[in-house]
């Protein structure tokens, strides 16, 4: 047994780390993903194991999973529930599986279970269609459409990962406790990531004797060493304006005044000193949006914005999917920029062109 990265006195094997306390983590694997893994937790209760999310639809990370249970003494038919932090497949995608092999009951929070009935009901036509003209209103190239017309147009559209996810059966209510016999565990809703990311505080004194307020299950929430995406979740029949980047500045404020002693997050390790992490991701989003300030100063769409934002690799390294993902990320930083009165759209422009309200002279 040796020491994992970041907690302290937590004991692990090569997939399953002894967090103390009646919770461990199982390392579940993402294919083809750079994160690697996400962190699925077991937590014991009263009334039997549950988790905290379960990982991707993969037959590796299902024998993952699995084998992860067994090493924590526990099987998949011993569960008795599952808590989604937010919909996305590395989080949710196994959850049907475990449902299946143990009638275990999914709880999620309404506004992601909301995605969950609307990808489930929709066809995958339909999400080639909506993001064609998300697409085309932010600019995209024509090059970069043209596989999405296709498949719009190809008669059987290609079904995309997580496009049949687990209903939920449960739902997660923000502030209450949930009803987990002999754990006091307690929902906070952190909207921005996605529109019903929850993280779960478990109201404890701290297994290590760390000092602060119990521990956070945190979801993709706050990470120790990467800053989450915020893009757009909208449903395509729903005309309102959203702020997902205003929502998860808001949330992260939240969680940073309840300072927990340890985050227990979805990817990467666990970590302490909340406070400092969440003023560290509230700095960078704002020195980014300070940046995009700087970059509107001449008019661009949001495709334009996007491939001038600084990312993790020069823009023409980046592969066709995570281009569309950027491009709604820059919309989320274009939406909060107009509502905080810093930037807006210039009207009559097609596609959607915007600026800042007080540019400063460019120096192209």
């Amino acid at each position: 047994m040796t020491e994992a990265a970041g907690t302290t006195g937590a004991a692990q094997t090569a997939q399953v780390t002894d967090h103390r306390g009646g919770v461990h983590s199982i390392r579940v694997p993402i294919p083809d993903n750079p994160l690697g893994y996400t962190l699925v937790y077991l937590v014991d209760t009263d009334a039997g194991p549950v988790l905290v999310d379960t990982g991707w639809d993969d037959p590796t990370s299902w024998d993952t999973l699995t084998a992860g249970l067994a090493a924590c003494g526990t099987s998949v038919s011993d569960l008795t529930g599952v808590l989604i932090t937010h919909h996305h497949p590395d989080h949710h995608g196994l959850s049907a599986k475990v449902r299946e092999a143990s009638g275990a009951w999914i709880a999620m929070h309404e506004a992601d279970a909301a995605v969950v009935r609307r990808t489930r009901e929709n066809k995958p036509a339909r999400w080639y269609a909506y993001m064609v003209r998300k697409l085309v209103a932010a600019g995209a190239p024509e090059e970069h459409i043209a596989p999405l017309i296709a498949a719009r147009d190809s008669g059987k559209p290609r079904e995309l990962p997580g496009f049949a996810p687990a209903l939920p059966d449960r739902t997660i209510t923000p502030g209450d406790l949930l009803d987990l016999p002999g754990r006091r565990l307690r929902a906070i809703w952190t909207p921005g990531h996605t529109p019903g990311h929850v993280c779960l505080h478990l109201e404890e004194d701290h297994p290590a004797g760390l000092s602060g307020h119990g521990r956070l299950f945190s979801g993709d929430h706050v990470l120790p060493g990467i800053t989450p995406h915020i893009g757009l979740y909208e449903d395509p029949d729903d005309a309102t304006v959203t702020d997902p980047l205003g929502d998860y500045l808001d949330s992260l404020e939240r969680v940073g005044r309840l300072d927990p002693a340890e985050v227990l997050p979805a990817h990467q390790h666990p970590f302490a000193d909340t406070p400092a992490r969440v003023r560290d991701l509230l700095t960078h989003h704002e020195a980014r949006l300070t940046d995009l300030l700087t970059l509107l100063s001449t008019p661009l769409t949001p495709w334009q914005l996007a491939e001038r934002m600084e990312w993790n690799r020069p823009w023409a390294q980046i592969p066709y999917g995570s281009r569309t993902i950027a491009v709604s990320e820059a919309e989320a930083h274009l939406r909060h920029l107009e509502k905080s009165g810093r930037a807006e759209q210039l009207p009559g422009t097609t596609p959607a062109t915007y600026q800042a309200t007080n540019p400063s002279p460019s120096n192209d």
